[in-house]
């Protein structure tokens, strides 16, 4: 199975920045949707931004809309989610994912059940 796997989490302060990295073991980033999430305790797993490879179409949750900035290296095999100006509210288990599908779409990018793989997630920590 392809694997993920996620990186550049910590603990920071309110108004700092942080950069996630999801290297995949293939060209997987070149060819699918990817997508990040993020999930809180007692919260469902919810869609952070997503990345379009078909139309270079990009997707933000309004809630982090202008702040977080998602990208992705081709040649490295790797997906980011430049994160800036972070709240606490932003503290979360973050997960990257890949559809399978080569674009990505309005009505299912934020959807769980739309993506096949999944890594193992990095925790974002964010004091005020």
């Amino acid at each position: 199975q392809v694997q993920l796997v996620e990186s550049g989490g910590g603990s920071v302060q309110a108004g700092g920045s942080l950069r996630l990295s999801c290297a995949a073991s293939s060209n997987i980033v070149s060819r699918y949707c990817m997508g990040w999430f993020r999930q809180v305790p007692g919260k469902e797993r919810e869609g952070v931004a997503a990345f379009g490879t078909g139309s270079g179409r990009t997707y933000y949750a309004d809630s982090v809309n202008g702040r977080f900035t998602i990208s992705q290296d081709n040649a490295k095999n790797t997906l980011y989610l430049q994160m800036n100006s972070l709240k606490p509210e932003d503290t979360a288990m973050y997960y990257c994912a890949a559809d399978r599908r080569y674009d990505c779409y309005s009505g299912s990018w934020s959807l769980v059940t739309a993506y096949y793989y999944w890594g193992q997630g990095t925790q974002v920590t964010v004091s005020s």
